[in-house]
């Protein structure tokens, strides 16, 4: 079929697309709540292009598309094409090798970058992060505001030349300064917890006295530490929110009067199915998934107790920006184990009433 005439039958609902050249090779896997307008897009010429897409559309010959009932279900499919596929143009979520973690030992006397969990026994891990440029960044924005950029060592016995710069507190030299150190590492923990700002705020006055002084380049540098840093952060929040809510129930309101129901045990979707409104009382619904709930949770019960990896954290990113999106934020619950144990029907079925109830307040 001719391109022009296959664009013509793409829908306007979401769904996963599979850029092609002219062997058949996926070079690119892409998602969108509008396939049309989507797809259509890279066959246009425009200056809003980036210069991946113009480098993709050169190449471009062919196209194959999977339609979805919801946005969530084009996100979590196009995770998987990517990992699944590996499409060059796909820079992302393709190797979770590539993720790093900031490794921090138990007594607080040391803190870097590392690709794997080692020593967990010995050492707090913070991550996993896919940019291994932001956590550079970001430490070496703490480590000098910290003033813990020693580059002599803690036996040097003379001060090095960070010392000098003030980049450094005096650990080569200084007794005071050794025994001052595991507290700061311990903040910096703190930090990465999200318990304690006090870093990032020294890192503003840092800024802001910079940016008063004149002193544009470094403003812009601290401006970038702050940056990497609250992306470090973030991504501590999506880890433990996946942590706690290893069951989430969710619901998406469709067009033609009809809803989808999906269960999800830690990163998986356990269950899905459409439901017509019209087709049920409100009760009788209500029931229906708060037995279906129970039953398929509890056939995969298992313990809650787990940590996200690095082969997880993509999907665990893509459920916690959907579920948290100013538009989502009310369909779903999240579900206790204690539920489930206790055969909990009455709390389910009043969390499924109340977004059901709610539908015009989430919209």
């Amino acid at each position: 079929m001719d391109l022009k005439e296959k664009l013509k039958t793409l829908p306007k609902s979401p769904g996963v697309y599979l850029m092609k050249d002219s062997s058949g090779s996926i070079l690119y896997v892409g998602k969108s709540k509008n396939l049309k307008s989507r797809v259509s897009s890279y066959f246009h010429s425009s200056k809003a292009h980036s210069s991946k897409v113009v480098k993709l559309t050169k190449h471009l010959k062919d196209f194959d598309f999977i339609l979805t009932d919801t946005e969530l279900e084009a996100f979590i499919l196009e995770c998987k094409l990517i990992k699944d596929l590996k499409p060059f143009y796909n820079r992302m979520m393709k190797n979770p090798l590539a993720y790093t973690y900031i490794e921090i030992s138990r007594d607080y006397l040391n803190i870097g970058i590392c690709s794997e969990k080692t020593d967990a026994e010995k050492n707090y891990y913070f991550g996993p992060y896919s940019s291994r440029g932001s956590v550079e960044n970001a430490l070496e924005g703490i480590k000098e505001t910290c003033k813990i950029k020693c580059s002599g060592g803690f036996k040097s016995g003379s001060p090095c030349l960070n010392y000098s710069l003030r980049k450094c507190i005096g650990m080569c030299f200084d007794t005071s300064a050794r025994a001052e150190y595991p507290s700061i590492i311990k903040e910096i923990s703190e930090l990465l917890l999200g318990v304690n700002t006090n870093i990032i705020n020294k890192m503003e006055l840092n800024m802001n006295f910079a940016a008063q002084s004149l002193e544009f380049d470094t403003a812009i540098k601290y401006r970038d530490y702050i940056t990497s840093v609250n992306s470090l952060l973030n991504r501590e929040k999506i880890i433990e929110f996946a942590e706690e809510n290893e069951n989430i129930a969710i619901i998406e309101f469709l067009e033609n009067n009809s809803i989808k129901f999906f269960l999800i045990r830690g990163i998986s979707i356990v269950y899905k199915k459409k439901f017509n409104l019209a087709d049920w009382e409100p009760m009788l619904l209500t029931t229906y998934l708060s037995n279906s709930i129970i039953k398929i949770l509890k056939g995969n019960f298992h313990d809650s107790s787990r940590e996200i990896g690095k082969n997880e954290i993509d999907e665990t990113q893509i459920i916690y920006s959907y579920l948290n999106s100013k538009q989502k934020s009310c369909n779903y619950f999240s579900i206790p184990e204690g539920w489930i144990k206790s055969n909990d029907e009455i709390n389910l079925q009043m969390a499924i009433s109340n977004i059901l109830k709610n539908q015009e307040d989430c919209y």
